[in-house]
Formats: C-alpha cells, sequence, structure tokens
C-alpha cells in the first residue's frame, strides 16, 4: 500500500486513477487545482502523478517547483507525445511518464513498478521532505548537506522521524534511546531537542515540535 497523490485538471481522469489505483489497496489524494498542490505535506507522499496540461499551473512547471521538496516518483500523465516533450520532462526531475490515453493495466503496472523500487531502494534511507536519513550510516542531511549531530541527537532524530506525527514524553524518548540503565535523566532530552533545532535553524528547518505538557513530536 502507498500513498499517491494524483493533480489533474479532468474529474474523469481524477476518478479513473483513483479507482484503478484502488484495487492495489493504494491510498489516493486528488486534486482538482494544481494550485493548491503547493500548500500540501508533499513528503507524506509515495508517489505522485502529474498531468502535463493543465490551466492554472501546468506539470512541467509544477514538477519544477516541487521536486526539492520530495525525493519519491513523479510520473507525467501526457497526451505529449514528442520525444522532445518527454525528454524535456524528465530532465525536470520526473521518474516516467504514460501517454494519454492509457491503459489501467499499464497505469497499474507502472505505479507499482516504482513503489517496489522505491521499496527496494529505501531500505537503508528515510526521506522526510527535504531532511534524510542515511539509516546505515547514522547520518541526517538537509538538501543533501550532512547535519553534525551527535550520537544521541541523532538517534533522537531518527527514533522521532519513524514515528511521524507521534508525540512521546521526555521519558519515553530518554528510555528508548538510552534504556533504563541510562546515566542521566530525562531533562537531558529538553537540551538535546535545543541542540538539535539549533544545528537546523541555519537550513531554515524545524521539524520537532513541542506538544506543551506531553513531549514532542517530528512534524514533517
Amino acid at each position: 500500500m502507498a500513498n499517491i497523490l494524483v493533480v489533474d485538471d479532468e474529474i474523469d481522469i481524477l476518478m479513473l486513477v483513483k479507482n484503478a489505483l484502488h484495487k492495489d489497496n493504494h491510498l489516493v489524494n486528488i486534486v482538482f487545482n494544481s494550485t493548491e498542490v503547493e500548500k500540501m505535506d508533499l513528503g507524506f507522499f509515495d508517489l505522485i502523478l502529474l498531468d502535463v496540461m493543465m490551466p492554472a499551473i501546468d506539470g512541467f512547471t509544477l514538477c519544477r517547483q516541487i521536486r526539492h521538496a520530495v525525493d519519491c516518483p513523479i510520473l507525467f500523465l501526457t497526451a505529449k507525445t514528442l520525444e522532445e516533450d518527454i525528454m524535456f520532462g524528465l530532465g525536470l526531475g520526473a521518474d516516467d511518464y504514460l501517454i494519454k490515453p492509457f491503459s489501467i493495466g499499464e497505469l497499474r503496472a507502472r505505479v507499482n513498478a516504482h513503489i517496489r523500487r522505491e521499496n527496494r531502494e529505501k531500505r537503508n534511507v528515510l526521506y522526510h521532505g527535504k531532511v534524510h536519513f542515511n539509516l546505515s550510516g547514522k547520518e541526517l542531511f538537509v538538501q543533501n548537506e550532512r547535519i553534525p549531530l551527535t550520537k544521541s541527537e541523532y538517534e533522537i532524530c531518527e527514533f522521532l522521524a519513524r514515528h511521524r506525527g507521534q508525540v512521546f514524553s521526555k521519558e519515553q524518548i530518554y528510555e528508548t534511546i538510552f534504556g533504563f540503565d541510562g546515566k542521566s535523566d530525562s531533562t537531558a532530552i529538553t537540551e538535546h531537542i535545543k541542540n538539535i533545532r539549533s544545528k537546523l535553524h541555519t537550513f531554515d528547518i524545524d521539524v520537532i515540535d513541542t506538544v506543551w505538557g506531553i513531549g514532542y513530536k517530528w512534524s514533517q
């Protein structure tokens, strides 16, 4: 199951794609007005389908605008069949395209192939918008620049990011990272998170929210 975003200015196409991908148990969000896309949490999606010819913001422009914020596959839905159009779209950062009219079978096969590939390639990588983790190397990057976190700071970030949106108390975070035999106490978590925020602030990144009276959560 994957979270998929479909952007098209034709309601019939949106419903066709949504119903087709539901057959493979994917969760599908559809957007009729392309201007709404940049307001969304794009890091939530595992794959994005973009129509090329849309009246507000065309698919090529939209792909260029969002590619820096997402690492998931972007597939174009296009009636443009000229090789130069296709090459131009791929050059903007798209991963694939389907030429309209396309068959339901081809749509499902292409989408599922990309989802399978992403699942294979990202076993050791975790992406959240502009932030990504090298899980095997225990490193955090923002826009491909490594952030100099301590071991404890990294572990806190990875733990919260793996449970994005879930709130954890300082005590829960401490026990998860340091165990019950830790040499300090849960107040150390406050200082660690203060240091993490300071290091990420350089990149104008604010991913750890304080939930007053409860604890912290990863917001992106």
